[in-house]
C-alpha cells in the first residue's frame, strides 16, 4: 500500500510530465499553424472572421438591456421586473395582486 506522501510525489512527477506534454503539443500546434497561415497567407480576419481576432468576448444582444417591470407596489410605487431577488414588499406574498 503507497503512503499519502508517496502519492503526493507522484502527483507532482504527472503534474511536471502533463505541463512538459502540453508545452510540447501547443508548441507543434502553434508552428503547423504559422506554416499554414504562410502557406496561404491567411490574415487574422481570414482566420476569425467575426472580429474574434482582435480578442474580444462576444456579448449577445440583449446584455445589459432594461428589462420592463412585472409589479408593481400600489403603495410606494417601486416596481420590479420579476428578475433577480425579491423586494421585501413581495416576498411571501401572491405575485398576481402586484402584476403590472
Amino acid at each position: 500500500m503507497t503512503s499519502y506522501k508517496e502519492l503526493l510525489k507522484q502527483r507532482e512527477a504527472l503534474e511536471q510530465q502533463i505541463s512538459e506534454a502540453r508545452h510540447r503539443e501547443l508548441s507543434d500546434a502553434v508552428s503547423q499553424v504559422q506554416k499554414l497561415v504562410a502557406e496561404y497567407g491567411l490574415t487574422a480576419q481570414d482566420v476569425f472572421p467575426s472580429g474574434k481576432g482582435s480578442g474580444k468576448v462576444g456579448r449577445s444582444s440583449t446584455a445589459g438591456s432594461k428589462v420592463a417591470p412585472k409589479y408593481r407596489d400600489p403603495a410606494t410605487g417601486q416596481t420590479w421586473t420579476g428578475r433577480g431577488k425579491a423586494p421585501k414588499w413581495i416576498q411571501n406574498e401572491d405575485r398576481t395582486k402586484f402584476a403590472i
